[in-house]
């Protein structure tokens, strides 16, 4: 027997069916599209249940890929899809108005149902006396409240699924058309006053933030004061824990080099292992900051208002409201953000916002912006401003106005989109969760851990190997680096590079970042441990490159990484989303060109200005 869960964005649906299905969940594609198909099983004492969580929708008469594979399923048009049997509707007690809309359409599909009143903790904070039973008589279904994410009422719904699956009547006849259930604004608001009861207060606390963080001008103000204040603590809050790691890092280097003998396995571990892969891991506590803050912003409820106050810009250059979600995955990582892109309804909008999801910074690029700026920007204040959180910011400002830029060129290239208003729940403000803040960090923290630990640690290995074979020849008046095969391969690329002020260690270095950006600064790390002598091998990767490169290389690097697309895995996810090499192709060569090009004009420009 299968059972369908259906509602609405963020109305608890998916932490329902984690609750319901516990570990027996499986992970698909739905057939010939790219949305992700989650389907679990309930079992019970009784009948086992297969439990199929659709994608969350706000109607069935939208058009986005995800929204249409729910639609598909309920009115059986999927022939790789079993039949539905149950439909249990989940939504959000306190967003009725909205959740019905949903609710009456699917129940003019005539299938079985149960209605969910999820999130009832926050319902009754908020004082809403809701008539379950007036309800359950209004909509002709039984209610269950719940509050997902703690199982409150998970047992009763459990126990109604049983019931209700026992006397299974199948499914009716529709009771009404698309047409009448999607125009049932009159009916909604019949219900809602036979069956809710509210404070007699209109004005909230969360009204009166509103009518401030989203105000015209105050709002943007708001804004640019959290990120100023965001990026100047990734500095001033990481200085401690990051002399921590370094020492660390080389507390065990002196330990393995006062162990281990001369050979290849000291090479291998210290010039290879914890040069590269510590120059990454320095930066973790940076990183984690940069988190926490947007953690507390998605926890206390500020984001989704940040996404109202930002879509008038984005609609001002061809793009949808709907992108903003997409493009703000992007600086955790731009692959769940291009493929979160399936929400949009319309092709060119969707295109277009693939386009520019790479311009967005992601966190792999953080180690290699804080390595140059920590090396090149002095470690001062303007007023009340830290010089090199400053430099981030506008790093990353870069990288969002270069997107706005490509996207208003694309709408006069493809064409004004068919315009979609910004539909988003906004959460009433609360205080964010320790619990959830610490495991959402622990999260970040063990991907980043992992990855330094498996593709960064391999890829440094493979380098070591290549940048220490061949060995130097008898007479050799270079490091041995000079002689392996990286070395002649980064010469030969320094041909490449050399306009933009790369010298031959750092074109080496580019290589490995192609499979994670973050491995560039690892791959820095083991090239120049390998290239250093005598005294040189303690000091650090930043001291090294603050002698070694000039200022203008330096900004050149940091140009390069504002643009270049990076990332493998990245191309291969747009290839997969827009099903066609073209398009990742295209975007692969426009980025590469304009990140030459932002280097190649910021290398000339500073050389000119220093003299040099």
């Amino acid at each position: 027997m299968s059972i369908a869960l259906v509602g609405n964005p963020n109305s608890g649906k998916s932490a329902l069916f984690n609750r319901l299905t516990g570990a027996s969940q499986k992970v698909a594609n739905y057939a010939g599209v790219t949305v992700e198909r989650k389907e679990g099983y309930l079992v019970t004492s009784g009948t086992p249940f297969k439990v199929i969580d659709l994608p969350g929708t706000y109607s069935l008469s939208t058009l986005s890929p995800d929204e249409a594979i729910t639609r598909e399923v309920l009115e059986g048009s999927r022939q790789d899809d079993a039949s539905i049997d149950m439909v249990v509707l989940v939504t959000d007690a306190n967003n009725l108005r909205r959740n019905l809309q949903l609710v009456l359409e699917v129940k003019s599909l005539g299938y079985p149902a149960i209605l969910v009143l999820n999130m009832m903790d926050i319902a009754r904070k908020r004082g809403l006396d809701i008539d379950i039973n007036r309800l359950s008589s209004e909509l002709d279904m039984p209610v269950v409240e719940t509050v997902a994410i703690r199982s409150e009422g998970l047992y009763e719904l459990i126990a109604r699924i049983e019931e209700e699956a026992r006397y299974l009547p199948g499914k009716k006849a529709p009771s009404a058309s698309r047409a009448e259930a999607t125009s049932s604004r009159e009916r909604i608001s019949q219900i809602l006053n036979n069956v809710i009861r509210t404070p007699s207060a209109a004005d909230t606390l969360g009204d009166r933030i509103d009518a401030i963080v989203l105000h015209p001008v105050l709002g943007y103000l708001i804004l640019a004061v959290i990120l100023f204040g965001m990026f100047q603590a990734v500095y001033s809050w990481s200085e401690l824990p990051m002399e921590w790691i370094e020492s660390g890092v080389e507390y065990a280097g002196e330990i393995f080099g006062n162990l281990l003998p001369d050979g290849i396995l000291k090479s291998l571990l210290i010039d290879g292992i914890l040069a590269g892969v510590g120059s990454v891991i320095v930066f973790l506590p940076q990183i984690l900051i940069l988190f926490l803050f947007i953690l507390f912003l998605e926890e206390s409820g500020y984001l989704p208002r940040a996404a109202f106050l930002l879509d008038r810009i984005m609609r001002s250059v061809g793009l949808s409201g709907r992108a903003f979600i997409p493009l703000l995955s992007c600086f955790a990582c731009a692959i769940p953000g291009i493929m979160a892109t399936r929400t949009i309804q319309d092709p060119r909008n969707r295109l277009a916002t693939i386009m520019i999801a790479p311009l967005m910074t992601c966190s792999a690029r953080l180690p290699v912006y804080l390595l140059v700026i920590g090396a090149f920007i002095p470690n001062t204040r303007i007023g009340f401003f830290n010089l090199q959180g400053l430099v981030l910011f506008g790093l990353y400002m870069s990288g969002i106005l270069s997107a706005m830029i490509i996207a208003l060129i694309i709408k006069l290239f493809i064409g004004k989109n068919q315009y979609q208003p910004l539909m988003m729940e906004l959460p009433a403000y609360h205080w964010p969760n320790l619990t959830n803040l610490l495991l959402g960090l622990w999260e970040r923290a063990k991907l980043f851990i992992t990855r330094a630990g498996t593709i960064i640690l391999a890829l440094m290995v493979l380098l070591w190997f290549l940048s220490s074979f061949p060995g130097a020849p008898d007479h050799a008046t270079e490091p041995a680096i000079r002689y392996s095969f990286a070395g002649q391969l980064g010469h030969f690329l320094q041909y490449i590079f050399e306009p933009i002020g790369f010298n031959w260690q750092l074109s080496i270095a580019l290589i490995p970042g192609m499979a994670a950006r973050e491995a560039s600064v690892a791959a820095l790390g083991t090239v120049y441990a390998l290239s250093a002598t005598g005294d040189e091998l303690s000091v650090a990767l930043s001291s090294v490159i603050a002698a070694t490169w000039g200022l203008p290389t330096a900004l050149s690097l940091l140009a390069w990484y504002v643009f270049a697309p990076q990332c493998i895995p990245m191309i291969i996810v747009t290839r997969r989303e827009t099903n066609s090499w073209k398009y990742a192709g295209l975007m692969t060569f426009y980025l590469f060109a304009l990140a030459y090009l932002a280097s190649f004009a910021t290398y000339r420009i500073t050389l000119f200005l220093t003299g040099g």
